[in-house]
């Protein structure tokens, strides 16, 4: 069951535009209104295009994996879909750390440790990122968190060990549907109890799907190396999470 925000508090002041979002305020100071825009960017955004309703699958994707993870006890900001393209989310202070959890080698991974894309790894890899555009988002160690003051050990423990929940969990989901997670990332903060809650979206924006059976791209690889059906790929993701859901 996708959760449903009715009676949803309507937009007020614009508060940030970031590449795949438009975020608003509302009548109610702990809940935003986020709206899914189909505009599509790659490699640090000197990629730029279009890719039609991608708005619409992002924001039902990213509301079937919200709903079902909060059914599996992971605290999100998802509050409910309002609309095709709206979803109303609690407020946080986001955490400028992503994670990235990696089931297969692909993309930058098999360029930095020299492993065959589509190399399955023994076991899933974590791997945490600067969340900054004007660095390009570097990879980064514990330490370098220390050093700027991204994260507390403890806090590190905290997205750690839930990013590998998520991952089980999404795993199976996934492969009964004929997707194998490849790859995904994730980003996390604070609510306005200070409690650490996943947050963003999980979508084909931000996670690898590879067909089981045929190893076929249906994700955002799609559009970065211009391997066509792009729209289709991200529409049949959708189809295949709907499956056996009820609303």
């Amino acid at each position: 069951m996708i959760k449903e925000f009715t009676n949803a508090p309507e937009a007020r002041e614009f508060m940030y535009e970031g590449k795949a979002k438009k975020i608003y305020t509302t009548d109610d100071p702990e809940l935003v209104r986020i709206y899914y825009k189909d505009d599509a960017t790659a490699f640090d955004g000197k990629k730029r295009g279009t890719i039609l309703d991608k708005g619409v699958v992002n924001n039902r994707t990213s509301g079937i994996f919200f709903s079902y993870l909060e059914d599996n006890g992971i605290p999100t900001h998802f509050q409910g879909l309002v609309n095709e393209r709206e979803m109303i989310t609690e407020r946080v202070e986001i955490i400028q750390v992503e994670v990235v959890v990696r089931n297969v080698v692909a993309g930058s991974l098999a360029k930095r440790i020299g492993l065959a894309e589509g190399t399955v790894l023994a076991f899933p890899v974590l791997e945490f990122y600067y969340k900054s555009d004007e660095l390009g988002d570097p990879l980064i160690n514990e330490s370098h968190m220390k050093v700027l003051n991204l994260a507390t050990p403890e806090e590190l423990e905290i997205i750690g060990g839930m990013a590998l929940r998520i991952n089980g969990l999404m795993v199976g989901f996934v492969e009964p549907r004929g997707l194998r997670l490849v790859d995904f990332k994730l980003e996390f903060g604070k609510n306005s109890k200070g409690q650490i809650i996943l947050a963003d979206e999980i979508s084909p924006d931000t996670c690898r799907f590879w067909d089981l059976e045929t190893g076929k791209s249906l994700d955002k690889d799609r559009f970065r190396r211009d391997l066509g059906e792009v729209e289709e790929a991200y529409h049949e993701v959708l189809r295949r999470l709907e499956v056996g859901l009820n609303g």
